[in-house]
């Protein structure tokens, strides 16, 4: 069983499998690995049955493409129905990210963050004028763009025009950063309409084929205008599933930035927050572990939890984590097949895995990618992350968390 792992892992072994031995040595040999593998072999075969495939008789390849005909039915159908939500809450014109952005607020979740102030981005940008941005939206000067559009898309525009050196300028900046350049709000979900925004839309497309930015540090996701004449098929379908997963990277990179407000390095760790995901750097699981698994598990053991822990800058009811198929089955019913399918897989002859994760199927499709150069990386990190759940324990979870982010820990290694 350990090998499917391997395998659906791609793993490096024999690192892979002596790493195994030692975490299943650490917890008392509860045989995690083998009982994690057995329940998405069953599992797996059930949603074959639903794919009205047979489990004893199913390639990789005829999974893929029957994966494939799911997306394609289920993205028209989620098109048709986000036009008509458009259309019945927003504007008679039934604008597809319209809808969308309204079945998102729709959801009943959480969407409070800790994101870097309006005011104070708009300093950062008035310092680093994104030239090529204002003159691709037909702006003279840094003021009159900031005067008529907010901070936000401005700064999408320039990430998507300005090139790497303006970047690192422009993130270098973050260093200076401080806690009360922050606060706390409801995430942004921006949609701009203006002409100006659908051809650069339409020119932006033709290369980066963009339809959403997500800026963590900022507590913000910009959604690109879609041609309505032109919606590539499966479009919908990926834009709303990576819309979903950046929301869980905003809360978890809200509530890392919160624990560490006080450190004299803060800036320093936003701008390192804005280029990675940020990270535990503790020995517990025998290695680095990414903040978004340690939310991930404190949401799963909420209703045992202490506010003590995360006092006094975090509410427990900010340790949340999501479900991306969970909450798309929540918008449109129709797509419950997709219900726990995140870390659900086959692994071919070549050692490569065949993903029924929804995003990574969306994706695939979208980009018209064949059965050898499809997509797995959001199944593989779904997989290890739950991998590794099975294996955490709240005690040393919190002494780990204690440790490095609690304020009165940071202000001792001040």
């Amino acid at each position: 069983m350990t090998r499917f792992l391997s395998e659906a892992l791609q793993a490096e072994e024999p690192q892979f499998r002596l790493g195994l031995r030692q975490l299943e040595a650490a917890n008392g040999a509860p045989s995690t690995d083998i009982r994690l593998s057995s329940a998405i072999h069953q599992e797996t075969r059930t949603k074959l049955r639903e794919l009205g495939l047979d489990p004893d008789d199913t390639s990789p390849g005829e999974l893929y493409y029957a994966l494939e005909k799911r997306i394609a039915q289920d993205d028209r159908r989620l098109t048709q129905y986000l036009r008509a939500q458009a259309a019945t809450h927003v504007s008679a014109e039934g604008d597809i990210v319209a809808g969308m952005v309204h079945a998102i607020h729709a959801l009943p979740d959480t969407k409070i963050c800790f994101g870097i102030k309006h005011s104070s981005l708009k300093k950062m940008l008035l310092a680093h004028p994104p030239k090529k941005a204002m003159h691709q939206l037909h702006y003279r000067s840094i003021n009159s763009f900031l005067k008529h559009e907010p901070a936000l898309l401005a700064l999408a525009a320039a990430w998507l025009s300005e090139g790497d050196s303006w970047q690192a300028k422009f993130l270098s900046s973050y260093k200076k950063l401080e806690s009360h350049d922050f606060e706390t709000r409801t995430i942004s979900l921006l949609e701009p309409r203006s002409p100006q925004w659908k051809q650069f839309s339409k020119e932006i497309m033709k290369t980066y084929h963009h339809t959403i930015l997500s800026f963590k540090e900022l507590g913000a996701i910009v959604f690109m205008p879609l041609s309505e004449d032109d919606v590539p098929a499966g479009s919908v379908t990926a834009t709303l599933c990576l819309a979903l997963h950046e929301l869980n990277e905003i809360r978890a990179c809200s509530t890392y930035l919160k624990l560490n407000q006080v450190r004299p390095d803060f800036g320093k760790l936003v701008k390192e927050v804005a280029i990675s995901e940020p990270k535990l750097n503790s020995t517990l699981l025998n290695q680095p572990l990414p903040w978004n698994l340690i939310q991930r598990y404190y949401s799963r053991i909420k209703s045992s939890l202490s506010e003590a822990i995360f006092e006094p800058y975090v509410q427990l009811e900010e340790m949340n984590w999501y479900s991306v198929e969970k909450q798309l089955a929540q918008i449109d019913p129709a797509l419950h097949f997709w219900r726990h399918t995140s870390f659900l897989g086959l692994v071919d002859a070549a050692k490569k895995p065949v993903s029924l994760n929804i995003v990574d199927a969306a994706l695939n499709y979208v980009n018209q990618l064949s059965f050898e150069d499809r997509v797995v990386q959001y199944f593989q990190r779904s997989l290890w992350h739950e991998l590794l759940l099975r294996y955490m324990k709240q005690d040393p979870v919190d002494e780990a968390v204690l440790h490095e982010l609690q304020p009165a820990y940071a202000e001792e290694t001040a």
